[in-house]
């Protein structure tokens, strides 16, 4: 089983730092001799070191200093789909200790057991998915904001106040988040390396546990349905209500058209 070289801080802990760069990343630039493993990827660093990459958007950097990080992200910024400004980041200290419950304890310190190639791997989809999850709450969050005073304004006036375009954008963002935690993320899903080390299943349990991820997806779950049933019921209403105005016109018209028949027969007739 091959461990990695990881460099350590001055306190003899491990700095692990999780960043979120964009919606996508380009993979497929990385040379095979610079390559430790795939699914996901990882990728060493010279000088020591290793970064675990992610489609979605997100890379783990192990043992990193942060010129390391730094020149490996210059790397990355051509390689990024919709770069952003400030990239969401988290922060960690990892221990190696064969003795130690592995997991996180009280103090927030990551225990594990060696350095191998699977656990890195492991640790970091585990903190990639609970980024995504963050980026996903925050988005909807904002999105539920929104869309709760529509039907505030449907319940006290009657009227849904708001156009079919927006109404649609928000049906478009519950269906991207969905999309990005099913489809990219595979949040809910147990990661495909413990088909091959099943012995690490109780660390995946305990990783999972400690972000909360599967609490937060049902969450997240929920509130996208939420949003999604209030726009699509506020959009049929205004689809209605659109119908029921266009009735009205060509009502309107109707009658115009006999007032206008009636006219030229009794009227002009004479």
């Amino acid at each position: 089983m091959k461990t990695l070289s990881l460099n350590s801080q001055a306190n003899g802990s491990i700095r692990v730092r999780e960043a979120l760069l964009g919606s996508r990343i380009d993979t497929k630039p990385f040379l095979a001799d610079e390559t430790l493993a795939i699914n996901p990827l990882t990728v060493a660093i010279p000088g020591g070191g290793c970064a675990v990459l992610f489609r979605y958007g997100v890379v783990v950097f192990f043992g990193l200093s942060t010129e390391q990080e730094s020149a490996f992200m210059e790397r990355l910024l051509p390689l990024i789909q919709d770069p952003r400004t400030w990239p969401d980041e988290e922060l960690l200290d990892l221990r190696i200790e064969s003795t130690q419950l592995e997991g996180m304890d009280a103090q927030g310190c990551l225990w594990l057991h060696d350095t191998s190639i699977q656990r890195v791997q492991l640790v970091a989809e585990m903190l990639a998915r609970s980024s995504i999850l963050s980026d996903d709450e925050a988005r909807l969050t904002k999105t539920f904001d929104k869309i709760e005073p529509l039907a505030q304004n449907l319940s006290k006036q009657g009227r849904v106040g708001q156009k079919k375009q927006v109404l649609l954008t928000y049906i478009g963002d519950s269906l991207l988040s969905q999309q990005r935690m099913v489809g990219r993320a595979e949040v809910a899903d147990k990661p495909d390396l413990l088909w091959e080390r099943p012995e690490l299943e109780g660390l995946y349990l305990r990783l999972e546990d400690e972000f909360e991820l599967r609490e937060r997806h049902l969450a997240l779950e929920r509130k996208l349905q939420v949003i999604s049933n209030t726009a699509e019921t506020l959009l049929d209403l205004l689809q209605t209500q659109q119908s029921y105005r266009v009735e009205w016109y060509i009502t309107i018209l109707i009658v115009v058209e006999i007032f206008l028949t009636l006219y030229e027969m009794f009227f002009r007739g004479h």
